[in-house]
């Protein structure tokens, strides 16, 4: 280990290039020499040191960010996570997911890896997210990363966050008539709220259909009902289970004498939603 001294405005001056701690600045500049290329090197590798020991570590608590294009006409989720509740709601936390969601909106990766190559601007320079993620992982000393992204596209996309950055929503709309942000977000609370499965009942997948009439089968024998009766019966539960679970059938939470197709009829003749995103924190 060298003896040089190490002044106090050079680790401040580390200090404000990376964002780690005073000590481990100090530590870095000691251990280099004071060499302040080298020193980044020591805490970005400190920072990979810290990520792969936490990779067993569960980071459920976050923020999901929502965030839609300036033309409308595309969204993209962000779910970033960390461990504890008490980063989560660290307001430099929660601006790092924004920056995250603004550069996925601009360049539209196709993936978390691909997201992770993306640039952005840290202090006085640009780095790549995924480093910036083991950084920050360093300085934090909490496993941190992106678990989910998800995007739609359409002629009108509505972003929606709900609940302290804990659920994000994109809805994809089939015209970007007047109107259509308010309908959007109306749509996207109804979304948060109801978690619909699919669209409609064209959207819902056969294993899923499967699954509820067997499930609707096995009740009614319960019931002691005739078994030619059966078919019949669970074809009725089924259609219930439609008008539940899929988001234009569901009753409007603002206005249960409609449903979500009629609420949109009512916007302009011939709106419905094209498609949907909701991410929910951990789930």
């Amino acid at each position: 280990m060298s003896t040089l001294q190490i002044s106090a405005a050079d680790v401040n001056k580390l200090r404000q290039q990376t964002g780690a701690g005073m000590m481990d600045c100090k530590k870095a500049l000691t251990e280099t020499n004071g060499d302040f290329e080298a020193a980044i090197d020591f805490l970005r590798k400190k920072g990979a040191k810290v990520a792969a020991s936490r990779q067993d570590r569960e980071s459920n608590e976050g923020v999901v960010i929502a965030r839609s294009s300036a033309d409308g006409k595309f969204g993209v989720i962000i779910e970033l996570n960390c461990e504890t509740d008490f980063v989560a709601k660290n307001a430099e936390f929660i601006a790092f997911g924004n920056q995250i969601a603004n550069a996925a909106v601009e360049a539209k990766p196709a993936s978390i890896e691909a997201l992770y190559d993306l640039t952005i601007d840290v202090e006085s320079t640009t780095a790549k997210i995924g480093d910036v993620i083991i950084d920050k992982t360093g300085k934090i000393g909490e496993k941190i990363g992106v678990s989910k992204y998800a995007v739609v596209e359409g002629e009108k996309v509505v972003a929606y966050i709900h609940g302290n950055f804990r659920l994000g929503v994109l809805v994809g709309l089939s015209a970007a008539v007047a109107g259509a942000d308010e309908a959007g977000k109306d749509v996207a609370m109804q979304i948060a709220a109801m978690n619909p499965v699919a669209i409609d009942k064209d959207g819902v997948d056969a294993t899923t259909i499967e699954r509820e009439l067997e499930i609707a089968k096995e009740q009614i024998r319960a019931e002691g009902k005739p078994e030619e009766m059966i078919e019949k019966i669970a074809a009725g539960k089924l259609n219930k289970f439609y008008k539940d679970s899929t988001l234009l059938n569901q009753e409007f939470v603002k206005d249960s004498s409609k449903t979500v197709a009629q609420f949109l009829g009512t916007v302009e003749k011939g709106l419905t939603v094209t498609a949907f995103k909701r991410v929910a924190l951990g789930a």
